[in-house]
């Protein structure tokens, strides 16, 4: 009677260790927080452009 129940635990055991599925692991994507940059910074790259125009403009 041991026997039978030990062989009945095991097997239960054996049982739900192998349980699943070969399917991929979802992976949620990890969130990217960009750092805001001050407002200046964006107006600054268009003003050289707008200077370095000109002075294009005014060498000719």
């Amino acid at each position: 009677m041991k026997k039978l129940v030990l062989a009945a635990a095991l097997a239960g055991a054996a049982s739900t260790a192998t349980a699943g599925s070969l399917a991929e692991p979802v992976i949620e994507a990890p969130v990217i927080v960009e750092e805001t940059t001050s407002s200046s910074a964006g107006i600054l790259v268009p003003l050289l452009i707008l200077a370095v125009i000109a002075a294009a403009v005014a060498a000719d």
